[in-house]
């Protein structure tokens, strides 16, 4: 799609609305000539000291221009905003859309710095699009034909004179300012872009650069952005400026010009003397028209490139699973549940957006109602590329995903949200309070149920004991709490959600031994009778799963009474580090292959 059909598709339901404010602009900017015109009249025509009643006529219209020019003009701001902020608000809306389509898996060749900036000022630049560059540059072309129509009637050299001053500034200036700033434009997005994703960087990693020493250089960086970015807007603004100067110049020649052809007819007695003054005043009215146009190019130019980047946003790679109905099915929640609920992976194979090869190839799961699952392996084994799978997050390129023997693609996604929980290593924590946060789970618990599921996780004594409770504030990212405190605030938002299948990918993830051991068994305790299936790379966090398959030995074991993985604590078990025996299954839970 090119940017200038998305545009059209983005603008096109407020066209009416924005034709509306042309034509307001257009009569506003008529009644200021005219307001011009008829005063230059008037006070000619008064000089010759006339009956008053040939004024009357005169003197109402001034009236009448004077008015109608501030409630006209009014209208136009009202109406054109209007319309501006109707495209503004559906373009942001679209392009966080098409931010969810692609995310997460679509998103790893941006950064957030140049997503923030695409979703703020890039969404900003298209309403100034409309409000600052094509209005102005309509209103001007309209009315500038109908104030070239007025004097080519009165004078046609006239006329002449107006509409050669009119195009040397409406259409000179504006050129000969894009020509200077053209490359200033075509990097200022970018380089506004860069900035913003160097102070993003800047200030999320202010603690390791402190720690290592790093600050001023990062400091000196950032700089070094900002500085390209001052010099890009100067250079910017003195292309504006020299297209004022342009368009100055030929309102000077202009209103020579309409004097050197206006004396002369008066004196041949083509022109009546009062009109000369109609002639000469009328050009400085008219020259408002073009006075906005350099900014309304340079407006054009880095509106059309915000477009065109905003645009691209519908082009980032869609890896999520093409979901069936939208109805949402009520069934859904109970079947998974059931003894045909099982969410299975047959043969799968998935490949990561831009990958050259799959990052896991033929693996076969099923994750039974009511069973735990371990899934070990070191890291970029496919542990986190399973999980994402089974979310949706990813289209298996071959194989195929089943719950209760339904594929995920004849499955409604809202319905399958609420049953399929991931709780993941990385889950965001919001700069809110622990309220909010749990909230996200299910927005409309009570703070008795969000103390119940923080008591589950053995996060409710230090809630109770903050002098704010559930009001407390955690920080970014979580960063007023410790790490075992951010993990366990996230798994009770995940338990909140009270899903049949919970998904954990790395929770013990960033923690020491002795805390990860408890959160471990925190686990174990609140997901009693859920099924679950526990990724990690620490053998020990695996103790009390009934299946382990293990990424790096390509097999798999049960947990029985008869038979124990050796990967937990045992008699018979192997020390960490040292290849596993594996035993046969008793019975058989969950079988898992990867080949």
């Amino acid at each position: 799609m090119s940017t200038y059909r998305w545009l059209a598709i983005v603008v096109r339901p407020e066209l009416k609305r924005l034709i509306a404010a042309a034509v307001l602009g257009t009569l506003a900017m008529t009644c200021s000539i005219g307001l011009m015109a008829t005063s230059a009249w008037l006070i000619s025509r008064a000089a010759q000291h006339p009956p008053v009643l040939y004024l009357s006529v005169a003197i109402v219209a001034v009236r009448a221009f004077g008015i109608g020019r501030g409630v006209l003009r009014y209208a136009e701001r009202l109406v054109g905003h209007d319309a501006a902020f109707r495209v503004l608000g559906r373009t942001r809306v679209e392009a966080w859309i098409d931010l969810d389509r692609a995310a997460p898996a679509g998103l790893g060749g941006t950064r957030a710095g140049d997503l923030l900036t695409r979703v703020t000022r890039d969404v900003d630049a298209v309403q100034d699009l409309l409000v600052r560059a094509l209005l102005p540059i309509a209103i001007s072309l309209l009315t500038g034909i109908a104030t070239v129509a007025l004097l080519t009637a009165l004078l046609p050299a006239a006329g002449a004179v107006l509409l050669i001053g009119l195009s040397a500034a409406g259409l000179g200036a504006p050129t000969a300012s894009l020509i200077l700033s053209a490359r200033s434009e075509r990097r200022l997005a970018p380089t506004r872009s860069a900035l913003t994703t160097k102070v993003h960087e800047l200030l999320t990693g202010l603690a390791d650069l402190t720690a290592y020493g790093a600050t001023s250089k990062a400091l000196e960086q950032a700089r070094e952005q900002d500085s390209r970015l001052t010099g890009i807007l100067q250079r910017s603004a003195a292309a504006g400026g020299l297209g004022a100067a342009v368009a100055n110049a030929a309102l000077a020649l202009t209103v020579t010009g309409e004097i050197l052809v206006g004396v002369p007819a008066v004196r041949d007695g083509r022109l009546s003397g009062v009109l000369l003054a109609v002639l000469v005043l009328t050009p400085l009215a008219a020259f408002e028209l073009v006075t906005p146009l350099p900014a309304a190019a340079a407006q054009l130019v880095g509106g059309l490139q915000a477009a065109d980047r905003l645009r691209a946003l519908t082009a980032l790679p869609d890896p999520s699973v093409a979901w069936g109905t939208e109805t949402a099915d009520p069934d859904l929640q109970a079947a998974v549940t059931s003894s045909v609920g099982a969410l299975s992976a047959r043969q799968l194979t998935v490949r990561w957006p831009g990958a050259s090869g799959p990052a896991l190839t033929g693996v076969d799961l099923d994750l039974l109602p009511g069973r735990r699952v371990g899934l070990i392996g070191p890291s970029g084994s496919g542990k986190s590329t399973l999980a994402a799978s089974l979310m949706g997050f990813l289209t298996p390129e071959a194989g195929r995903i089943t719950l209760g023997g339904t594929e995920l693609a004849e499955l409604d996604e809202a319905s399958y949200r609420r049953a399929v929980v991931l709780c993941g290593q990385d889950d965001h924590v919001f700069d809110a309070t622990v309220r909010d946060n749990l909230r996200i789970g299910k927005p409309d618990a009570t703070d008795q149920e969000l103390l119940a599921t923080l008591d589950l996780v053995r996060l409710g004594t230090w809630v109770r004991r903050q002098p704010d409770g559930l009001g407390t504030t955690v920080g970014e990212r979580g960063a007023r709490i410790s790490g075992g405190e951010r993990q366990r605030l996230v798994l009770a938002r995940a338990l909140l959600a009270d899903p049949a299948v919970l998904v954990l990918d790395e929770p013990t993830a960033h923690l020491d031994g002795p805390t990860a051991d408890e959160l471990v068994h925190d686990i174990t305790d609140a997901t009693h009778g859920r099924t679950v299936l526990v990724i990690t790379h620490r053998h020990r966090d695996l103790e009390a799963v009934d299946h382990i398959l293990d990424l790096s030995k390509e097999t798999s074991c049960t947990n029985s009474p008869e038979s124990r993985c050796p990967t937990t604590k045992s008699p018979t078990s192997t020390r960490i580090g040292e290849p596993p025996t594996i035993s046969p299954p008793a019975r058989s839970i969950s079988s898992a292959t990867r080949s």
